[in-house]
């Protein structure tokens, strides 16, 4: 019984499950009703509908031409849907997040997200094929499959990612609102700078905002993953820190003689502390000189006359004569006066 309690302490525990989050009927509504937005709107492109036509009258307007004052600026604001300086900045928030709460999560998303949206739009734009405005060749043309690779509008769908993964981690309702609102509105005036440029068909920015917006949706089933790759990293992190931390030489003890308490009845056969703590010597052969402790202890110190021996530290010596007797085999002095 007590064996099988040792086991079970023994065995490491088992990481806990994790499973994919649940969606709310809400989200998938709404990632229902963008899905089909999406499939309408390359649909309606693909069968050159009244959306091609408003494609064309949009292009023909040269929105550039008509307010030209606002071209600098924009030229400038449309760097928000950039997916280099974007990815770069929002990737430096949430470094220093991760780094004020200790995980990777932030990091992670971002890095997800960014990877579908390069898998999705980047497929759909080759497999479409659609030129853009400025390299049309025929009125009212949808221009499909012609090797081109602007459909959907690459700059609004990374906008729409890039800004709205802020407010996918947000950690409170309102500021959730609040970096919603600003997603919502940078998305969109990146998708109408696209137009008022020239870079892209009206159509292309309604693509866009749905693909990106699509990638937020379905994100939540990318969490497990997430959490899994976080704790692959960590584990790494301390196996290396543990390789690291072995490869140290420990430190070399001192193996110096000690001094040795020598108990009272080792005291009182007259043996000292020298002589415990010294280095044991091998035995000689005959005819060789003793060194060290040996020859100290055979040849010993000339005695002073008139000296007491010194005794071990803890015994009790015995108070000394007054009047020392005659030695053994000594004449006796004469006593003055006798």
């Amino acid at each position: 019984m007590r064996t099988d309690i040792f086991a079970r302490l023994d065995r490491e525990p088992e990481p806990p499950k994790i499973e994919a989050p649940r969606m709310s009927r809400h989200r998938i509504a709404l990632f229902g009703g963008t899905l089909a937005f999406y499939l309408a709107i390359v649909w309606a492109v693909l069968i050159t509908s009244w959306l091609v036509a408003l494609d064309w009258k949009v292009m023909l307007f040269r929105p550039y031409q008509q307010w030209p004052e606002l071209h600098p600026f924009l030229d400038y604001y449309v760097v928000l849907g950039q997916r280099g300086p974007t990815a770069v900045m929002v990737a430096c928030w949430l470094g220093w997040r991760s780094w004020r709460q200790h995980t990777l999560r932030p990091l992670l998303v971002l890095g997800t997200s960014l990877l579908l949206l390069n898998v999705t739009v980047g497929a759909v734009k080759l497999g479409l094929g659609r030129l853009g405005p400025h390299y049309a060749t025929q009125i009212g043309s949808a221009e499909m499959f012609a090797g081109g690779d602007i459909f959907p509008s690459g700059h609004t769908a990374n906008a729409v990612v890039t800004w709205g993964i802020l407010a996918y981690l947000a950690t409170t309702p309102r500021a959730r609102r609040y970096l919603s609102a600003v997603s919502a509105t940078v998305s969109l005036g990146v998708g109408l700078t696209t137009v008022y440029i020239g870079t892209h068909w009206l159509s292309d920015v309604l693509l866009g905002w749905a693909a990106g917006l699509l990638i937020l949706l379905a994100l939540p089933w990318f969490e497990p993953l997430i959490a899994r790759t976080e704790a692959w990293i960590f584990a790494m992190r301390e196996r290396w820190r543990e390789r690291r931390g072995g490869a140290r030489p420990a430190p070399v003890a001192d193996t110096g003689p000690q001094p040795v308490l020598l108990p009272q009845s080792m005291a009182t056969d007259g043996l000292t502390a020298e002589a415990a703590t010294a280095p044991a010597e091998p035995a000689l052969p005959a005819g060789h000189a003793a060194t060290g402790v040996r020859a100290r202890a055979h040849t010993g110190h000339p005695a002073r006359p008139g000296s007491m021996p010194v005794a071990p530290a803890g015994v009790r010596r015995p108070p000394p004569h007054t009047e020392r007797g005659p030695r053994a085999g000594s004449p006796a002095r004469p006593v003055a006066g006798g």
